[in-house]
């Protein structure tokens, strides 16, 4: 098939080049965009004059046929045209003939492709922010159902002190908020159109850049030809943020496969997200969770792959740059899916309330506690640290635990201890002592989840745009 570049050359492409520079596998997903840009540009060029605006009605007639047959799976795509790009202009000059030939005027594939990567980055950050909101909504609706659970929060995956459940799960909620705070500024940064730089230096006709910006509704315009079209900044950071939020629910997804375990025993997985054994008919594997853990990989290894294939290039493009659609595609359909499933599973995971109070009041984990009532009867802080290190050894000495240990035992290790001190050592107590902007109290934790579910339903009524102008 004839090359639409193939004027200068004398041979045609060795049947082997053309598998090996193909892009189709890859870039056949960014058709719909081609289109829409296609059609912005060229009633841009029938607008200015620049072609007839019977041609220009002609090619979007001829456009929007080839949108049609795509939809209806009856276009045929060939490899040997290398990409979606020319596919679809090699389709449209059948149809229309020489005229389809103009609407390649005044653009170049490089310019192209940095808008179409841009117009789908644009829709699927979109819909990531709405899986980030529902992701949130049901932590905090969990959160809602469990308030009354106390769980010992963990350093070092060492029991430390009591918490609710609650504000263990909020803390997910704050991830996911800064999460979905770097995608709305990566937003800012995808919405730029770099149509009109043509191959690198821009066009001597007469376009009009800032028409088909609005067209396409971009509130930005790429400023340098040369950095529009060797520009891959803003697939790094989507990549960048997404490998984030990955992270963050790779850290989710670790600490319910051990709360499922047996050594814990603080949740019930529902047997819809888990998988057995084909060999030991007792198993319930988190199989789910522990792919979202293990794809985390997946997406810090695109970062890696993208900052590699640009590092070295000189400006402005360059065909290694073709290697972005792949890791940015899969990092799309990777976060996609972990969203999804985790929306689907999260509100169907029972938090077992005995083993978690068992928990909690085990060992020593209001200790804390009791340093802090001393430094309120005016012990220095390092001095009541180390009294409550001598009852926490008594106590292990002689197998007692806090909430066992009698007021008289106590009053031996410092004359500051008074009977009032069991009322600080209840994990009850502790947990609603707690009362630090951000702390662990009960009444903190509701006002925090009214806090959040107001602000959801005001952004609901009222959303502030995503996108915001230069």
């Amino acid at each position: 098939m004839e090359k639409p570049w193939g004027g200068r050359f004398s041979e045609k492409t060795e049947g082997a080049v053309e598998g090996f520079t193909s892009s189709l596998s890859a870039d056949i997903r960014l058709w719909k965009y081609d289109i829409q840009g296609s059609i912005a540009h060229v009633k841009m060029l029938g607008r200015q004059k620049i072609i007839s605006r019977k041609d220009a009605e002609t090619i979007i007639k001829g456009l929007e046929e080839i949108r049609a047959e795509i939809q209806a799976g009856k276009f045929e795509f060939h490899d040997s045209l290398e990409d979606v790009h020319m596919n679809i202009e090699h389709a449209l000059i059948e149809k229309t003939g020489p005229v389809g030939g103009k609407l390649h005027t005044a653009r170049s594939r490089n310019d192209q492709v940095a808008l179409d990567l841009r117009l789908y980055l644009r829709d699927e950050i979109s819909a990531i922010l709405r899986l980030i909101a529902g992701l949130q909504k049901v932590i905090v609706e969990s959160a809602e159902k469990y308030i009354d659970i106390i769980m010992p929060g963990y350093t070092h995956l060492q029991r430390a002190q009591p918490v609710l459940l609650a504000h263990h799960l909020l803390a997910y909620h704050e991830m996911l908020e800064r999460d979905r705070e770097r995608f709305e500024d990566c937003l800012r940064r995808v919405n730029v159109m770099p149509l009109g730089s043509a191959a690198l230096a821009g066009t001597s006709l007469p376009v009009d850049r800032e028409y088909v910006a609005g067209l396409l509704k971009f509130p930005a315009i790429s400023e340098n030809s040369i950095d529009a079209v060797s520009d891959r900044d803003f697939a790094i950071e989507f990549i960048s943020v997404s490998g984030i939020l990955m992270m963050h629910l790779s850290r989710l997804s670790e600490e319910i496969i051990l709360w499922n375990s047996d050594e814990f025993g603080f949740v019930e997985l529902p047997d819809a997200f888990t998988t057995g054994s084909s060999i030991m008919p007792q198993k319930k594997n988190p199989d789910v969770l522990e792919l979202i853990r293990g794809r985390s990989g997946r997406v810090c290894g695109h970062l890696m792959a993208m900052l590699t294939v640009m590092k070295g290039l000189p400006l402005a493009y360059n065909r290694d740059m073709q290697e972005d659609k792949e890791p940015v595609f899969d990092t799309v359909d990777t976060l996609k899916s972990c969203l999804d499933i985790l929306i689907m599973m999260f509100p169907r995971i029972r938090f077992k309330k005995t083993q978690m109070e068992r928990a909690a009041r085990g060992g020593f984990l209001t200790a804390t506690d009791i340093a802090e009532y001393l430094v309120r009867k005016g012990m220095p802080f390092r001095d009541a640290h180390a009294v409550t290190g001598r009852i926490v050894k008594y106590c292990l000495d002689n197998n007692k635990t806090l909430d066992t240990i009698e007021p008289d035992e106590l009053k031996g290790f410092s004359g500051l201890i008074d009977s009032d001190i069991t009322e600080y050592i209840t994990v009850e107590n502790s947990v609603n002592a707690k009362k630090s902007f951000g702390g662990t109290a009960s009444q903190l934790v509701r006002a925090r989840i009214r806090d959040i579910k107001n602000r959801r339903k005001q952004g609901l009524k009222g959303e502030k745009p995503a996108v915001r102008k230069k």
